[in-house]
């Protein structure tokens, strides 16, 4: 997402947590100044209700929301007033004025799409033929060595063991913070909640992992969420590391990043590591060890195995049997 869309969505993005039902910033606005959006005009409030009838996922509808009220903010009324040239008109401004990213205009045409198309029933040009590709990059991978100064380098034990948690088993961020202790029932795996795409899924968990998050689960013992959440303020308030076992949500994606950047320096990690990158390390790696790709793919829980095929261009083995591969052809006769 580019840096407009971000300093946007720190500052506008207020949702319903679906671990408590209590209003709160959204998971990458916690710790920074929160803006409550204007009170929601009727088509708007319905559209909320079209979602949910929708079963979208949460994240969808919450994103879905952010760009639609931050159009009601600037047309300064009801957005379902306006007409397509205006809509145009509003796609262009965020992409020459804000610089959004190809992923933040996606995200905002398909925002556009679901309120004036699904929701409205307006039958609209426009959204066919805005077009925002990224660019084909691949994805940073650490080696093995990197990953273990990593885990060396977290000190805070409920950080180091989902670092380690997400690297065992190849998981989203969100999907780590929110396991909860129902889901490690099954000896040998580990089952993934209402993943991305409200997909579930099982994936391996090592018997070492296993043991890792028992022993750290008995230093809270809470009745439901492995990773707990301390809450802003932690540092200055020791004494609430102590009342883990009341929380009321689990731990904050945002501190998880936030420790991540702190802890890169000083494990001598490549400019650009984020905690995905864990998750690219693990299908890389698994590849490496001659797991195949199908696997792997159900692993990650991808919807098509094309998005998988990705790793196959970084791993160090492929490359080597390559090599070896052109070096034979190129033997002299």
């Amino acid at each position: 997402m580019g840096e407009s869309a971000r300093g946007d969505k720190a500052a506008d993005v207020m949702s319903t947590s679906k671990t408590t039902g209590n209003v709160s910033a959204h998971a990458s606005t916690r710790g920074r100044r929160r803006k409550i959006h204007a009170p929601d005009c009727e088509s708007v409030l319905r559209f909320a209700e079209t979602m949910r009838l929708r079963s979208l996922a949460q994240a969808t509808q919450d994103e879905y929301l952010r760009f639609v009220r931050k159009l009601a903010a600037r047309c300064g009324g009801d957005p379902a007033a306006l007409e397509e040239a205006q809509v145009r008109a509003h796609l262009l401004h965020l992409k020459d004025a804000h610089h959004y990213s190809p992923s933040s205009m996606r995200t905002a045409v398909a925002a556009m799409r679901a309120y004036y198309g699904l929701h409205l029933g307006r039958d609209w040009k426009l959204f066919d033929l805005v077009r925002s590709p990224s660019a084909k990059t691949l994805p940073l991978v650490l080696t093995r060595e990197e990953v273990a100064r990593l885990f060396a380098a977290v000190q805070e034990p409920r950080f180091r063991t989902l670092f380690r948690l997400i690297y065992a088993c190849g998981l989203r961020i969100g999907e780590a913070v929110t396991l909860e202790v129902r889901d490690l029932r099954e000896p040998g795996r580990i089952h993934i909640r209402e993943a991305k795409g409200n997909k579930e899924r099982h994936v391996p968990l090592p018997e070492r992992m296993r043991e890792e998050l028992r022993v750290f689960w008995k230093t809270h013992r809470h009745p439901k969420w492995l990773f707990p959440g301390v809450g802003r303020g932690w540092r200055e308030q020791p004494a609430r590391v102590a009342q883990l076992a009341a929380a009321v949500e689990p731990m904050g994606v945002g501190s998880v990043q936030h420790c991540l950047r702190l802890v890169r320096s000083a494990a001598k990690l490549p400019q650009g590591t984020v905690v995905h990158t864990l998750r690219h390390s693990y299908a890389t790696h698994l590849l490496e060890e001659g797991v195949s790709i199908r696997l792997i793919s159900a692993y990650l829980g991808h919807s098509s195995l094309e998005t998988t095929l990705i790793y196959t261009h970084l791993t160090a083995v492929n490359e080597a049997s390559a090599r070896e591969a052109v070096a034979r052809l190129l033997e002299p006769r």
